[in-house]
């Protein structure tokens, strides 16, 4: 591992030495035309945690290896003349079996999404695709899930149970018997005015009934109650998740973004992104993304991936 992957508080590396006993996973990598997006794909292929296959512009991809110092040695190129093509063609080696991966190049996530989410040629399953940060808080305990921050931007309860769901099995994926779901609110109590503490109430008993599977679920919970247990004492509140939560489940899309972003950049998080609920896992890096947290990344969806072989 790298220098720069190696700092850091130790969580992502704890996740990281789950992958070395597992073989690489195939990775359809869309359009790296970007010398961070290749050089990411590649050091996760050399870290044995993928074996990228590179979907775009094959003269120009071997242009930006050249001129950025990057060593392709045998990485099989699959030729797409534009970024569109490439998402189109990255996803049909998935439909095809020859990636059990998807992972973002240099084109914008919107593109990508669009040939995942196309109806008779997409990865679509029945749950709705969610995003997921999974992230590492130096001031946290353990590796912390924030969903959804990305993609769903007013999600009804019927998508906070896919949004929930998908976070879930990716937890369980990554090791843990029953997940801990924090539901987030401005407050915790159930206030009819307050559609979100209604959803987090609802999303409990759901989980009570059934409908959401593998997971503790408390809620709604105020981020200081969710994260602090004397807080949540304080509050008298008597929760198995409060002070203990593996998920943070946000309200909207505006309130996830801020969260994890006032994490990134007051508390020096690092965030690996992963896009949940299509057939396989969709990698999302962006230039901004530390080496570690791209690695990150490449490696949670490795777990993730390699669950999924065993439930098919």
């Amino acid at each position: 591992m790298t220098q720069a992957a190696a700092t850091g508080t130790g969580k992502y590396e704890r996740l990281l030495e789950r992958c070395r006993s597992l073989e690489p996973v195939p990775t359809a990598v869309a359009h790296p035309c970007e010398a961070s997006a290749l050089a990411g794909a590649v050091e996760a292929g050399e870290l044995g945690l993928t074996t990228p296959i590179l979907v775009g512009p094959a003269a120009k991809i071997e242009e930006i290896a050249k001129a950025a110092g990057i060593n392709l040695g045998s990485l099989e190129i699959v030729d797409a003349p534009h970024s569109h093509a490439a998402a189109a063609k990255a996803v049909e080696l998935v439909r095809q079996g020859k990636a059990e991966l998807l992972m973002k190049g240099s084109l914008h996530t919107d593109e990508l999404l669009g040939a995942v989410v196309a109806r008779d040629t997409g990865l679509r399953t029945g749950r709705r695709i969610s995003h997921v940060f999974i992230m590492d808080v130096p001031t946290y305990h353990k590796v912390l899930v924030v969903t959804d921050a990305a993609i769903n931007i007013a999600p009804t309860l019927e998508d906070k149970v896919d949004i929930c769901q998908n976070a879930i099995d990716l937890a369980v994926s990554l090791g843990l018997e029953k997940p801990k779901v924090a539901i987030l609110a401005a407050v915790e109590t159930v206030n009819s005015k307050m559609p979100a503490t209604i959803d987090a109430a609802a999303l409990c008993k759901m989980s009570d009934r059934g409908q959401i599977k593998n997971g503790i679920l408390d809620g709604p919970l105020a981020f200081d109650n969710a994260i602090s247990r004397q807080a949540a004492e304080i509050k008298g509140i008597q929760s198995p998740v409060a002070g203990d939560p593996d998920i943070l489940l946000v309200p909207d899309l505006e309130a996830g973004n801020i969260l994890a972003k006032q994490l990134s950049f007051l508390a020096n998080a690092d965030s690996a992104g992963l896009v949940l609920g299509a057939r396989v896992p969709i990698i999302l890096t962006s230039r901004a993304d530390t080496v570690r947290a791209r690695i990150a990344s490449c490696g949670v969806a490795m777990l993730a991936a390699h669950a999924r072989r065993k439930k098919v």
